[in-house]
């Protein structure tokens, strides 16, 4: 009897007399509102003020997988936010994680909402503060943030997504007042952050998945925007639409889960 043949009868003994059983995936997902959702317009009613969506890439993903689900991502979350308010789902018995945390550390908010102010403010100070801090400053959290993550749940499979370009050098109704220039500054700081959240979890063995080549092309001003421009209300600006959790961050995700 062929060997894939004998491996397809065991299998199948095994099944019909209850000695394997179907495990369900304990997923616990982590992180900041490019985690829970912001962006999207529709929340889950949970009463946590934290904006998680259905429409985000983890409640996507645990559908997917029909999994234990805990949705403890949050709107304006830190590295430190994170460790004191979101690992107690966490435990030996957790399969997977997913994580995006970091951006909220580097104000990354404030930062374009300066340079959305007119002219005569600029916002080369804040870009380059945010560079020096994501260098020198951010990879000492990220291991921190980690560290807490890999003792809560020792065997679980740890994902970390990143974040986009927001811009594609063109100026639309969306974001008058922020120039070309500007953007590609807000680029470039982009990258930088991109880099440091992959070295750092490679650094501790977690899988990354970087965004910013599946965004090309779905950035603000672009015809098919992943991401929103200026919007009200204003939590919702430059946070990826329902097409970028989707198309972007969980095509990417269930690639490789």
């Amino acid at each position: 009897m062929a060997a894939s043949l004998v491996a397809a009868v065991v299998t199948v003994l095994a099944l019909t007399s209850g000695t394997a059983q179907a495990q369900t995936i304990e997923y616990v997902a982590l992180g900041d509102s490019y985690a829970s959702g912001v962006g999207t317009r529709s929340y889950i009613d949970d009463g946590s003020g934290c904006s998680r969506s259905n429409a985000a890439y983890p409640a996507l993903l645990a559908a997917e997988l029909g999994a234990d689900f805990t949705f403890a991502a949050c709107s304006g979350a830190k590295t430190g936010d994170l460790i004191a308010n979101q690992l107690g789902a966490l435990s030996a018995s957790t399969d997977l994680v997913t994580v995006t945390i970091g951006g909220n550390d580097t104000g990354w908010a404030g930062i374009v909402q300066q340079c959305a102010y007119p002219a005569p403010w600029t916002c080369d100070a804040e870009i380059d503060a945010a560079e020096q801090f994501i260098q020198n400053q951010l990879p000492g959290r990220l291991h921190a943030a980690y560290d807490a993550i890999e003792s809560a749940a020792p065997n679980a499979e740890v994902i970390v997504l990143g974040y986009p370009r927001l811009f594609n050098g063109e100026t639309c109704n969306v974001i008058t007042r922020i120039s070309p220039a500007e953007q590609a500054r807000l680029n470039s700081a982009a990258d930088l952050l991109a880099t440091v959240v992959g070295q750092t979890a490679a650094s501790h063995g977690f899988t990354n998945i970087d965004v910013r080549d599946a965004f090309t092309g779905h950035a603000v001003c672009d015809d098919a925007e992943w991401l929103n421009g200026l919007s009200w209300p204003i939590a919702e600006s430059f946070h990826p639409n329902t097409a970028g959790q989707s198309n972007g961050y969980y095509n990417l995700l269930s690639s490789i889960v």
